[in-house]
């Protein structure tokens, strides 16, 4: 019979060794005094340090700890994704293994999505201690990913948050998308998305394990998921518009090629060659880009409808009756 868990709290982690014990004994004193019955589900992102045998030392010592190691780094969003799988709590937590991410926020965090029926609830760190190279670059990564998401969310980035279980069950969290869970919910239908403002903790061991290039890369994934989110169903269009205007223009210009032709016969000029004509080349890309996009539109939809085949819908309630 599966033991009833309150929470589940997942941690993905890289080469942290000197933080875990120090957070798994915060954890448990927290829990232990909020009456919270806790797993801890430690995922182990290719360390090369001793962490695997730390978490090994402490699975003896604390009976609530899971722990899953990949023989490689494969990024945060896979350890999220796996952790998920394992998680069965009715609150599911995750925070960083760095000691950043305070667990004296736990008990509130769940409290939140009972009482307020929440789906989600993500962290923001409304005062950071990191250098103004980290911060400066983050509020302008904050500021385009509410426009273009349309969740009101000040720290998309943020690695404490709580969700409901039915929540992390019904999302696939790939490539670096983990900084998107809140857009990724609320692409299957969970909009119940709060925020809270959560204490940010000095780095004590260690160093970051991110670059610069991860805000590149944050706003090269941020276009791509809004366009996905937008057109994901549908699209013939987004491309199938884009190839009408490209059509349209592509008239454009041989009606001008054809009126500017008949202006110089009927003024005696030699009307020249149709190659010497930058309204023929106009014409001609604006030609060949339509159909390039229609057609990629078409190969599109003939690719949705087939994977939607093999579509996982986020399902609220099912009524079954029989008589």
């Amino acid at each position: 019979m599966t033991k009833y868990i309150n929470i589940s709290i997942v941690i993905p982690l890289l080469n942290e060794e000197e933080s875990l014990p120090e957070l798994t004994s915060w954890i448990d004193r927290i829990c232990l005094k909020n009456n919270l019955l806790y797993e801890i589900i430690f995922i182990d992102d290719g360390s090369t340090d001793e962490s695997w045998n730390v978490i090994l030392g402490l699975e003896k010592e604390y009976s609530c700890i899971q722990a899953i190691r990949f023989r490689r780094n494969h990024g945060k969003s896979a350890a999220l994704h796996t952790g998920f799988q394992q998680a069965i709590g009715k609150v599911v937590v995750t925070m960083d293994a760095d000691l950043q991410d305070s667990p004296d926020e736990i008990p509130e965090l769940v409290r939140r999505i009972h009482d307020e029926r929440l789906d989600l609830i993500s962290g923001w760190k409304k005062k950071r201690f990191d250098p103004i190279s980290k911060t400066l670059p983050t509020k302008l990564f904050n500021w385009a990913a509410r426009k273009m998401s349309g969740i009101d969310l000040h720290d998309f980035n943020c690695g404490l948050k709580a969700y409901k279980l039915d929540v992390v069950k019904n999302i696939e969290v790939q490539g670096e998308m983990h900084r998107y869970i809140p857009v990724l919910a609320k692409m299957s239908g969970y909009e119940n998305i709060g925020e809270q403002v959560v204490q940010h903790q000095a780095r004590k061991y260690g160093t970051t394990k991110f670059g610069l290039n991860r805000f590149i890369n944050g706003m090269l994934d941020l276009i791509t998921l809004s366009m996905v989110s937008r057109f994901q169903r549908r699209p013939m269009h987004f491309f199938g518009a884009w190839g009408i205007v490209m059509f349209l223009t592509s008239g454009a210009a041989l009606i001008a090629m054809g009126m500017l032709k008949l202006y110089r016969l009927s003024q005696g000029m030699k009307p020249g060659l149709v190659a010497d004509d930058p309204w023929f080349y106009i014409f001609l890309i604006a030609m060949v880009l339509g159909t390039q996009l229609f057609v990629t539109g078409l190969l599109a939809e003939l690719m949705v409808r087939q994977s939607n085949k093999k579509v996982k819908y986020s399902i609220s309630d099912s009524l079954n009756s029989k008589g």
